[in-house]
């Protein structure tokens, strides 16, 4: 324990309790009935796992293989959703937003109990917060988690990452760290580990779900971080938003693939590049976002290379590093975390180790991206309607640093 955090305090028997003054009988209570606090800056206890509760949703890799996507029919709940969520915030004790552009959490509603008018509001919420989160859903297991996902539409498959190891799963993507696993902060750049799920499929997922059933105590790193693709298009100047409005990027699996087969594991589906639009509208907010990551995007299409690697350095640049579109959230165990896909990208920590970090996701395909001339820009319709202060894009003039 560290020096001068909890201060040596004198006991008083009840003897001689009666003979101290007035201003003696305010002391504290004796330290031996009080509660001792454990603290070393920077260090948290290690769980043990040898009887472990989710041996079943452990990581495994079958040997698989699975015929080219086809694209699949796809309706958006959240265009049913009620606009004031009063279905799902019937059941709700605290709802709060982390910031104006992204991010709600939400106290007392359990995932696994939702009527459907909930879940459509809850989809219509996800679609215009990017992301909303909830504690201790313990009751919400991996059957629970399907059921949802396959609501709001054909549950996704991944070609390469874990599934559990309990069969007839393989909807399911394992999140998972083992306690011995090496620290991967060198493999990859920082900018590079923030991306949007699988956006080389041809139909990406929409809403995503992901479930912490272990991992770091509180402060023992592992946060996850999400970041706005509305406001990410929102930063660019008109006349850039204009420009990049008419150009397609390229999405590409082949990284994840050579990664599978480097380490020997199977490769379910053949990898494919396929070319979507750099900003997409959204079905049912009508917000114009960018639709770009990172992880997945090569290249910018029907443009000289060095333009291509300029647009990609500077997205990637105000998608990384522009704090006031992020979103982030430290979780405890059976927390869960719900996403739009199509308006976010999202980027794991390191730092964690030696701790098991393990979680289940779900995610369901959307829609064949597509751009819409005539959509909006969510700064611009919240601005007016809550009688924000126009934001000024001039980088000329003279201003203090915001500290």
């Amino acid at each position: 324990m560290a020096p001068g955090l909890i201060e040596t305090i004198r006991s008083v028997s009840p003897a001689e309790y009666g003979k101290v003054s007035d201003k003696d009988k305010s002391w504290p209570e004796p330290l031996e009935n009080k509660r001792q606090i454990s603290y070393e800056p920077g260090r948290t206890i290690v769980e043990p796992h040898d009887f472990y509760e989710h041996e079943d949703l452990l990581p495994s890799f079958p040997d698989i293989h699975w015929s080219p996507m086809t694209e699949v029919p796809y309706e958006d709940k959240g265009i049913h959703g009620d606009p004031s969520f009063r279905n799902l915030f019937r059941s709700a004790t605290d709802v709060f937003d982390y910031n104006p552009k992204i991010g709600t959490e939400i106290h007392g509603i359990s995932l696994a109990k939702l009527t459907d008018a909930q879940k459509n509001d809850l989809a219509r919420l996800i679609s215009i917060r990017g992301v909303v989160f909830f504690r201790g859903q313990d009751d919400f297991d991996i059957d629970s988690q399907r059921h949802l996902g396959a609501y709001f539409g054909k549950l996704h498959k991944h070609a390469t990452t874990a599934v559990p190891r309990k069969s007839g799963l393989e909807d399911v993507h394992v999140v998972c760290t083992d306690p011995s696993a090496k620290d991967q902060r060198a493999v990859f750049s920082p900018t590079f580990l923030w991306h949007s799920d699988v956006t080389y499929e041809v139909q990406p997922p929409s809403y995503t779900c992901l479930k912490v059933l272990n991992g770091p105590p509180r402060g023992g790193g592992g946060d996850t971080l999400w970041s706005s693709q509305y406001a990410a298009y929102d930063l660019l100047s008109a006349p850039m938003q204009k420009y990049l409005e008419g150009l397609s990027a390229l999405h590409s699996a082949q990284i994840q693939a050579d990664g599978s087969r480097a380490l020997s594991r199977p490769v379910r589906r053949d990898a494919i590049v396929t070319k979507h639009p750099l900003v997409r509208t959204h079905p049912v907010t009508g917000w114009k976002s960018l639709f770009f990551n990172p992880g997945f995007v090569t290249g910018i299409v029907g443009i000289p290379k060095a333009e291509s690697d300029a647009i990609v350095v500077y997205l990637n640049e105000i998608i990384a590093t522009t704090q006031e579109i992020h979103a982030r959230f430290q979780w405890q165990k059976n927390d869960v975390a719900f996403w739009d896909n199509r308006i976010c990208n999202h980027s794991a920590s390191y730092g964690f180790a030696s701790h098991l970090r393990h979680a289940v996701r779900v995610a369901c395909h959307g829609e064949r991206p597509v751009f819409d001339p005539d959509g909006k820009s969510q700064e611009e319709e919240l601005g007016a309607r809550y009688g924000l202060q126009s934001v000024n894009k001039d980088g000329t003039r003279q201003s203090n640093y915001n500290d």
